[in-house]
């Protein structure tokens, strides 16, 4: 049985974005999946990574990755963070869905990110990237902007909303996942009025009634390209015949 987890950052669960989340939720169910839901903010998550939650520490000033390592060592992780990671262990997918605020996801949900792929619980040095703790397992970001899709594009005015979520994916790339390409519905916000309200509306209604196949065609959908640890020196630097799937890792004139 396939198990989902959905991780949902938004402050009202009647937003669209909590309406997309419960799509999810109950497509997945339909399939006969295992579902479980994080929604961080009805869990009052705290997104802030401090020295209070541990127990005790070896190091001052606060280092939080030692912090995490000796916590995960001695199964001494706060439990909340503890909680969150069991559900990553425990599921095959994670989905995520938020609003892209300020060019990224919520404070709360890189704040999830900080806090719970926690060094030591989530990763080490032997275990990241090709050899991750989590290369069996996919994710895939549901988002939405405020941008409109023209704006949101590689060369629109709020810039490429894909490459501002290349960081996160970067960050479960970190981990071993395997990330699907983002799906991102555009220009969702309050402010339209009178026949843009409506078109949004209907686009909206179309996104959630479209939803399940989505979510029935998981595991063919697209998935982003990244390097694999062979592409790099041992000094981590792009080899020079190595392909560049981002502009983020690229091959720069020297």
């Amino acid at each position: 049985m396939v198990k989902t987890l959905i991780v949902l950052a938004h402050p009202d669960p009647k937003s669209f974005n909590g309406q997309w989340a419960e799509a999810t939720r109950a497509a997945s169910a339909a399939l006969g999946q295992d579902v479980v839901v994080s929604d961080l903010v009805a869990m009052g998550f705290d997104p802030v990574e401090r020295a209070d939650h541990y127990q005790q520490l070896d190091t001052d000033p606060f280092d939080v990755l030692r912090a995490q390592e000796a916590a995960a060592a001695t199964k001494t992780l706060p439990a909340d963070v503890a909680t969150e990671i069991a559900k990553i262990e425990a599921a095959d997918r994670i989905i995520f869905h938020f609003p892209m605020w300020w060019f990224g996801p919520p404070a709360i949900m890189k704040g999830w990110f900080d806090r719970v792929l926690a060094n030591g619980a989530m990763h080490n040095t032997d275990e990241r990237f090709d050899t991750g703790r989590c290369r069996h397992k996919s994710a895939l970001f549901c988002v939405t902007t405020g941008s409109s899709a023209v704006q949101s594009a590689p060369d629109g005015k709020e810039g490429n909303a894909q490459m501002l979520l290349w960081p996160l994916s970067q960050a479960l790339r970190y981990l071993g996942f395997s990330v699907l390409c983002p799906i991102t519905v555009s220009g969702v916000h309050s402010y339209h009025k009178d026949i843009a309200a409506d078109a949004l509306a209907q686009r909206l209604s179309k996104t959630l009634a479209d939803h399940p196949d989505i979510i029935a065609d998981y595991d063919t959908l697209p998935r982003l390209h990244f390097n694999s640890d062979d592409d790099f020196t041992k000094e981590g630097q792009l080899k020079p015949d190595a392909p560049s799937h981002s502009d983020f890792i690229r091959h720069v004139a020297r």
